[in-house]
């Protein structure tokens, strides 16, 4: 089992900053892969990035260049840095961990950007 939980989220302004974080716990050694998703209102959950056990990175081309994922597996903390934000970025930011093929989910975080 792995358990998730993410901080970090709120209000701000378009083209301001955000960092979230997600503090992994329980099985850790077992994660392989872990990324954000988010999903806003009336839309399906949708991939933002992804940093492996051994520090590649992928994102979704819609933050490319702005967004950075890092993992700080001494304190099994992944974050997400988010700069020059868009409206279109609000949404509720969730960690995901995928341990041997199992997929664990946090609670989210809700990041709102203001126009």
């Amino acid at each position: 089992q792995v358990h998730l939980v993410e901080s970090g989220g709120g209000l701000v302004q378009a083209g301001g900053s955000l960092r979230l974080s997600c503090a992994a716990s329980g099985s850790i050694f077992s994660i392989e892969v872990m990324g954000w998703y988010r999903q806003a209102p009336g839309k399906q959950r949708e991939y933002v990035a992804i940093i492996t056990r051994g520090g590649s990175t992928k994102y979704a081309d819609s933050v490319k260049g702005r967004f950075t994922i890092s993992r700080d597996a001494t304190k099994n903390t992944m974050s997400l840095q988010m700069n020059s934000l868009r409206p279109e970025d609000t949404a509720v930011y969730i960690c995901n961990a995928d341990s041997r093929g199992y997929w664990y989910w946090g609670q989210g975080t809700q990041v709102t950007v203001s126009s």
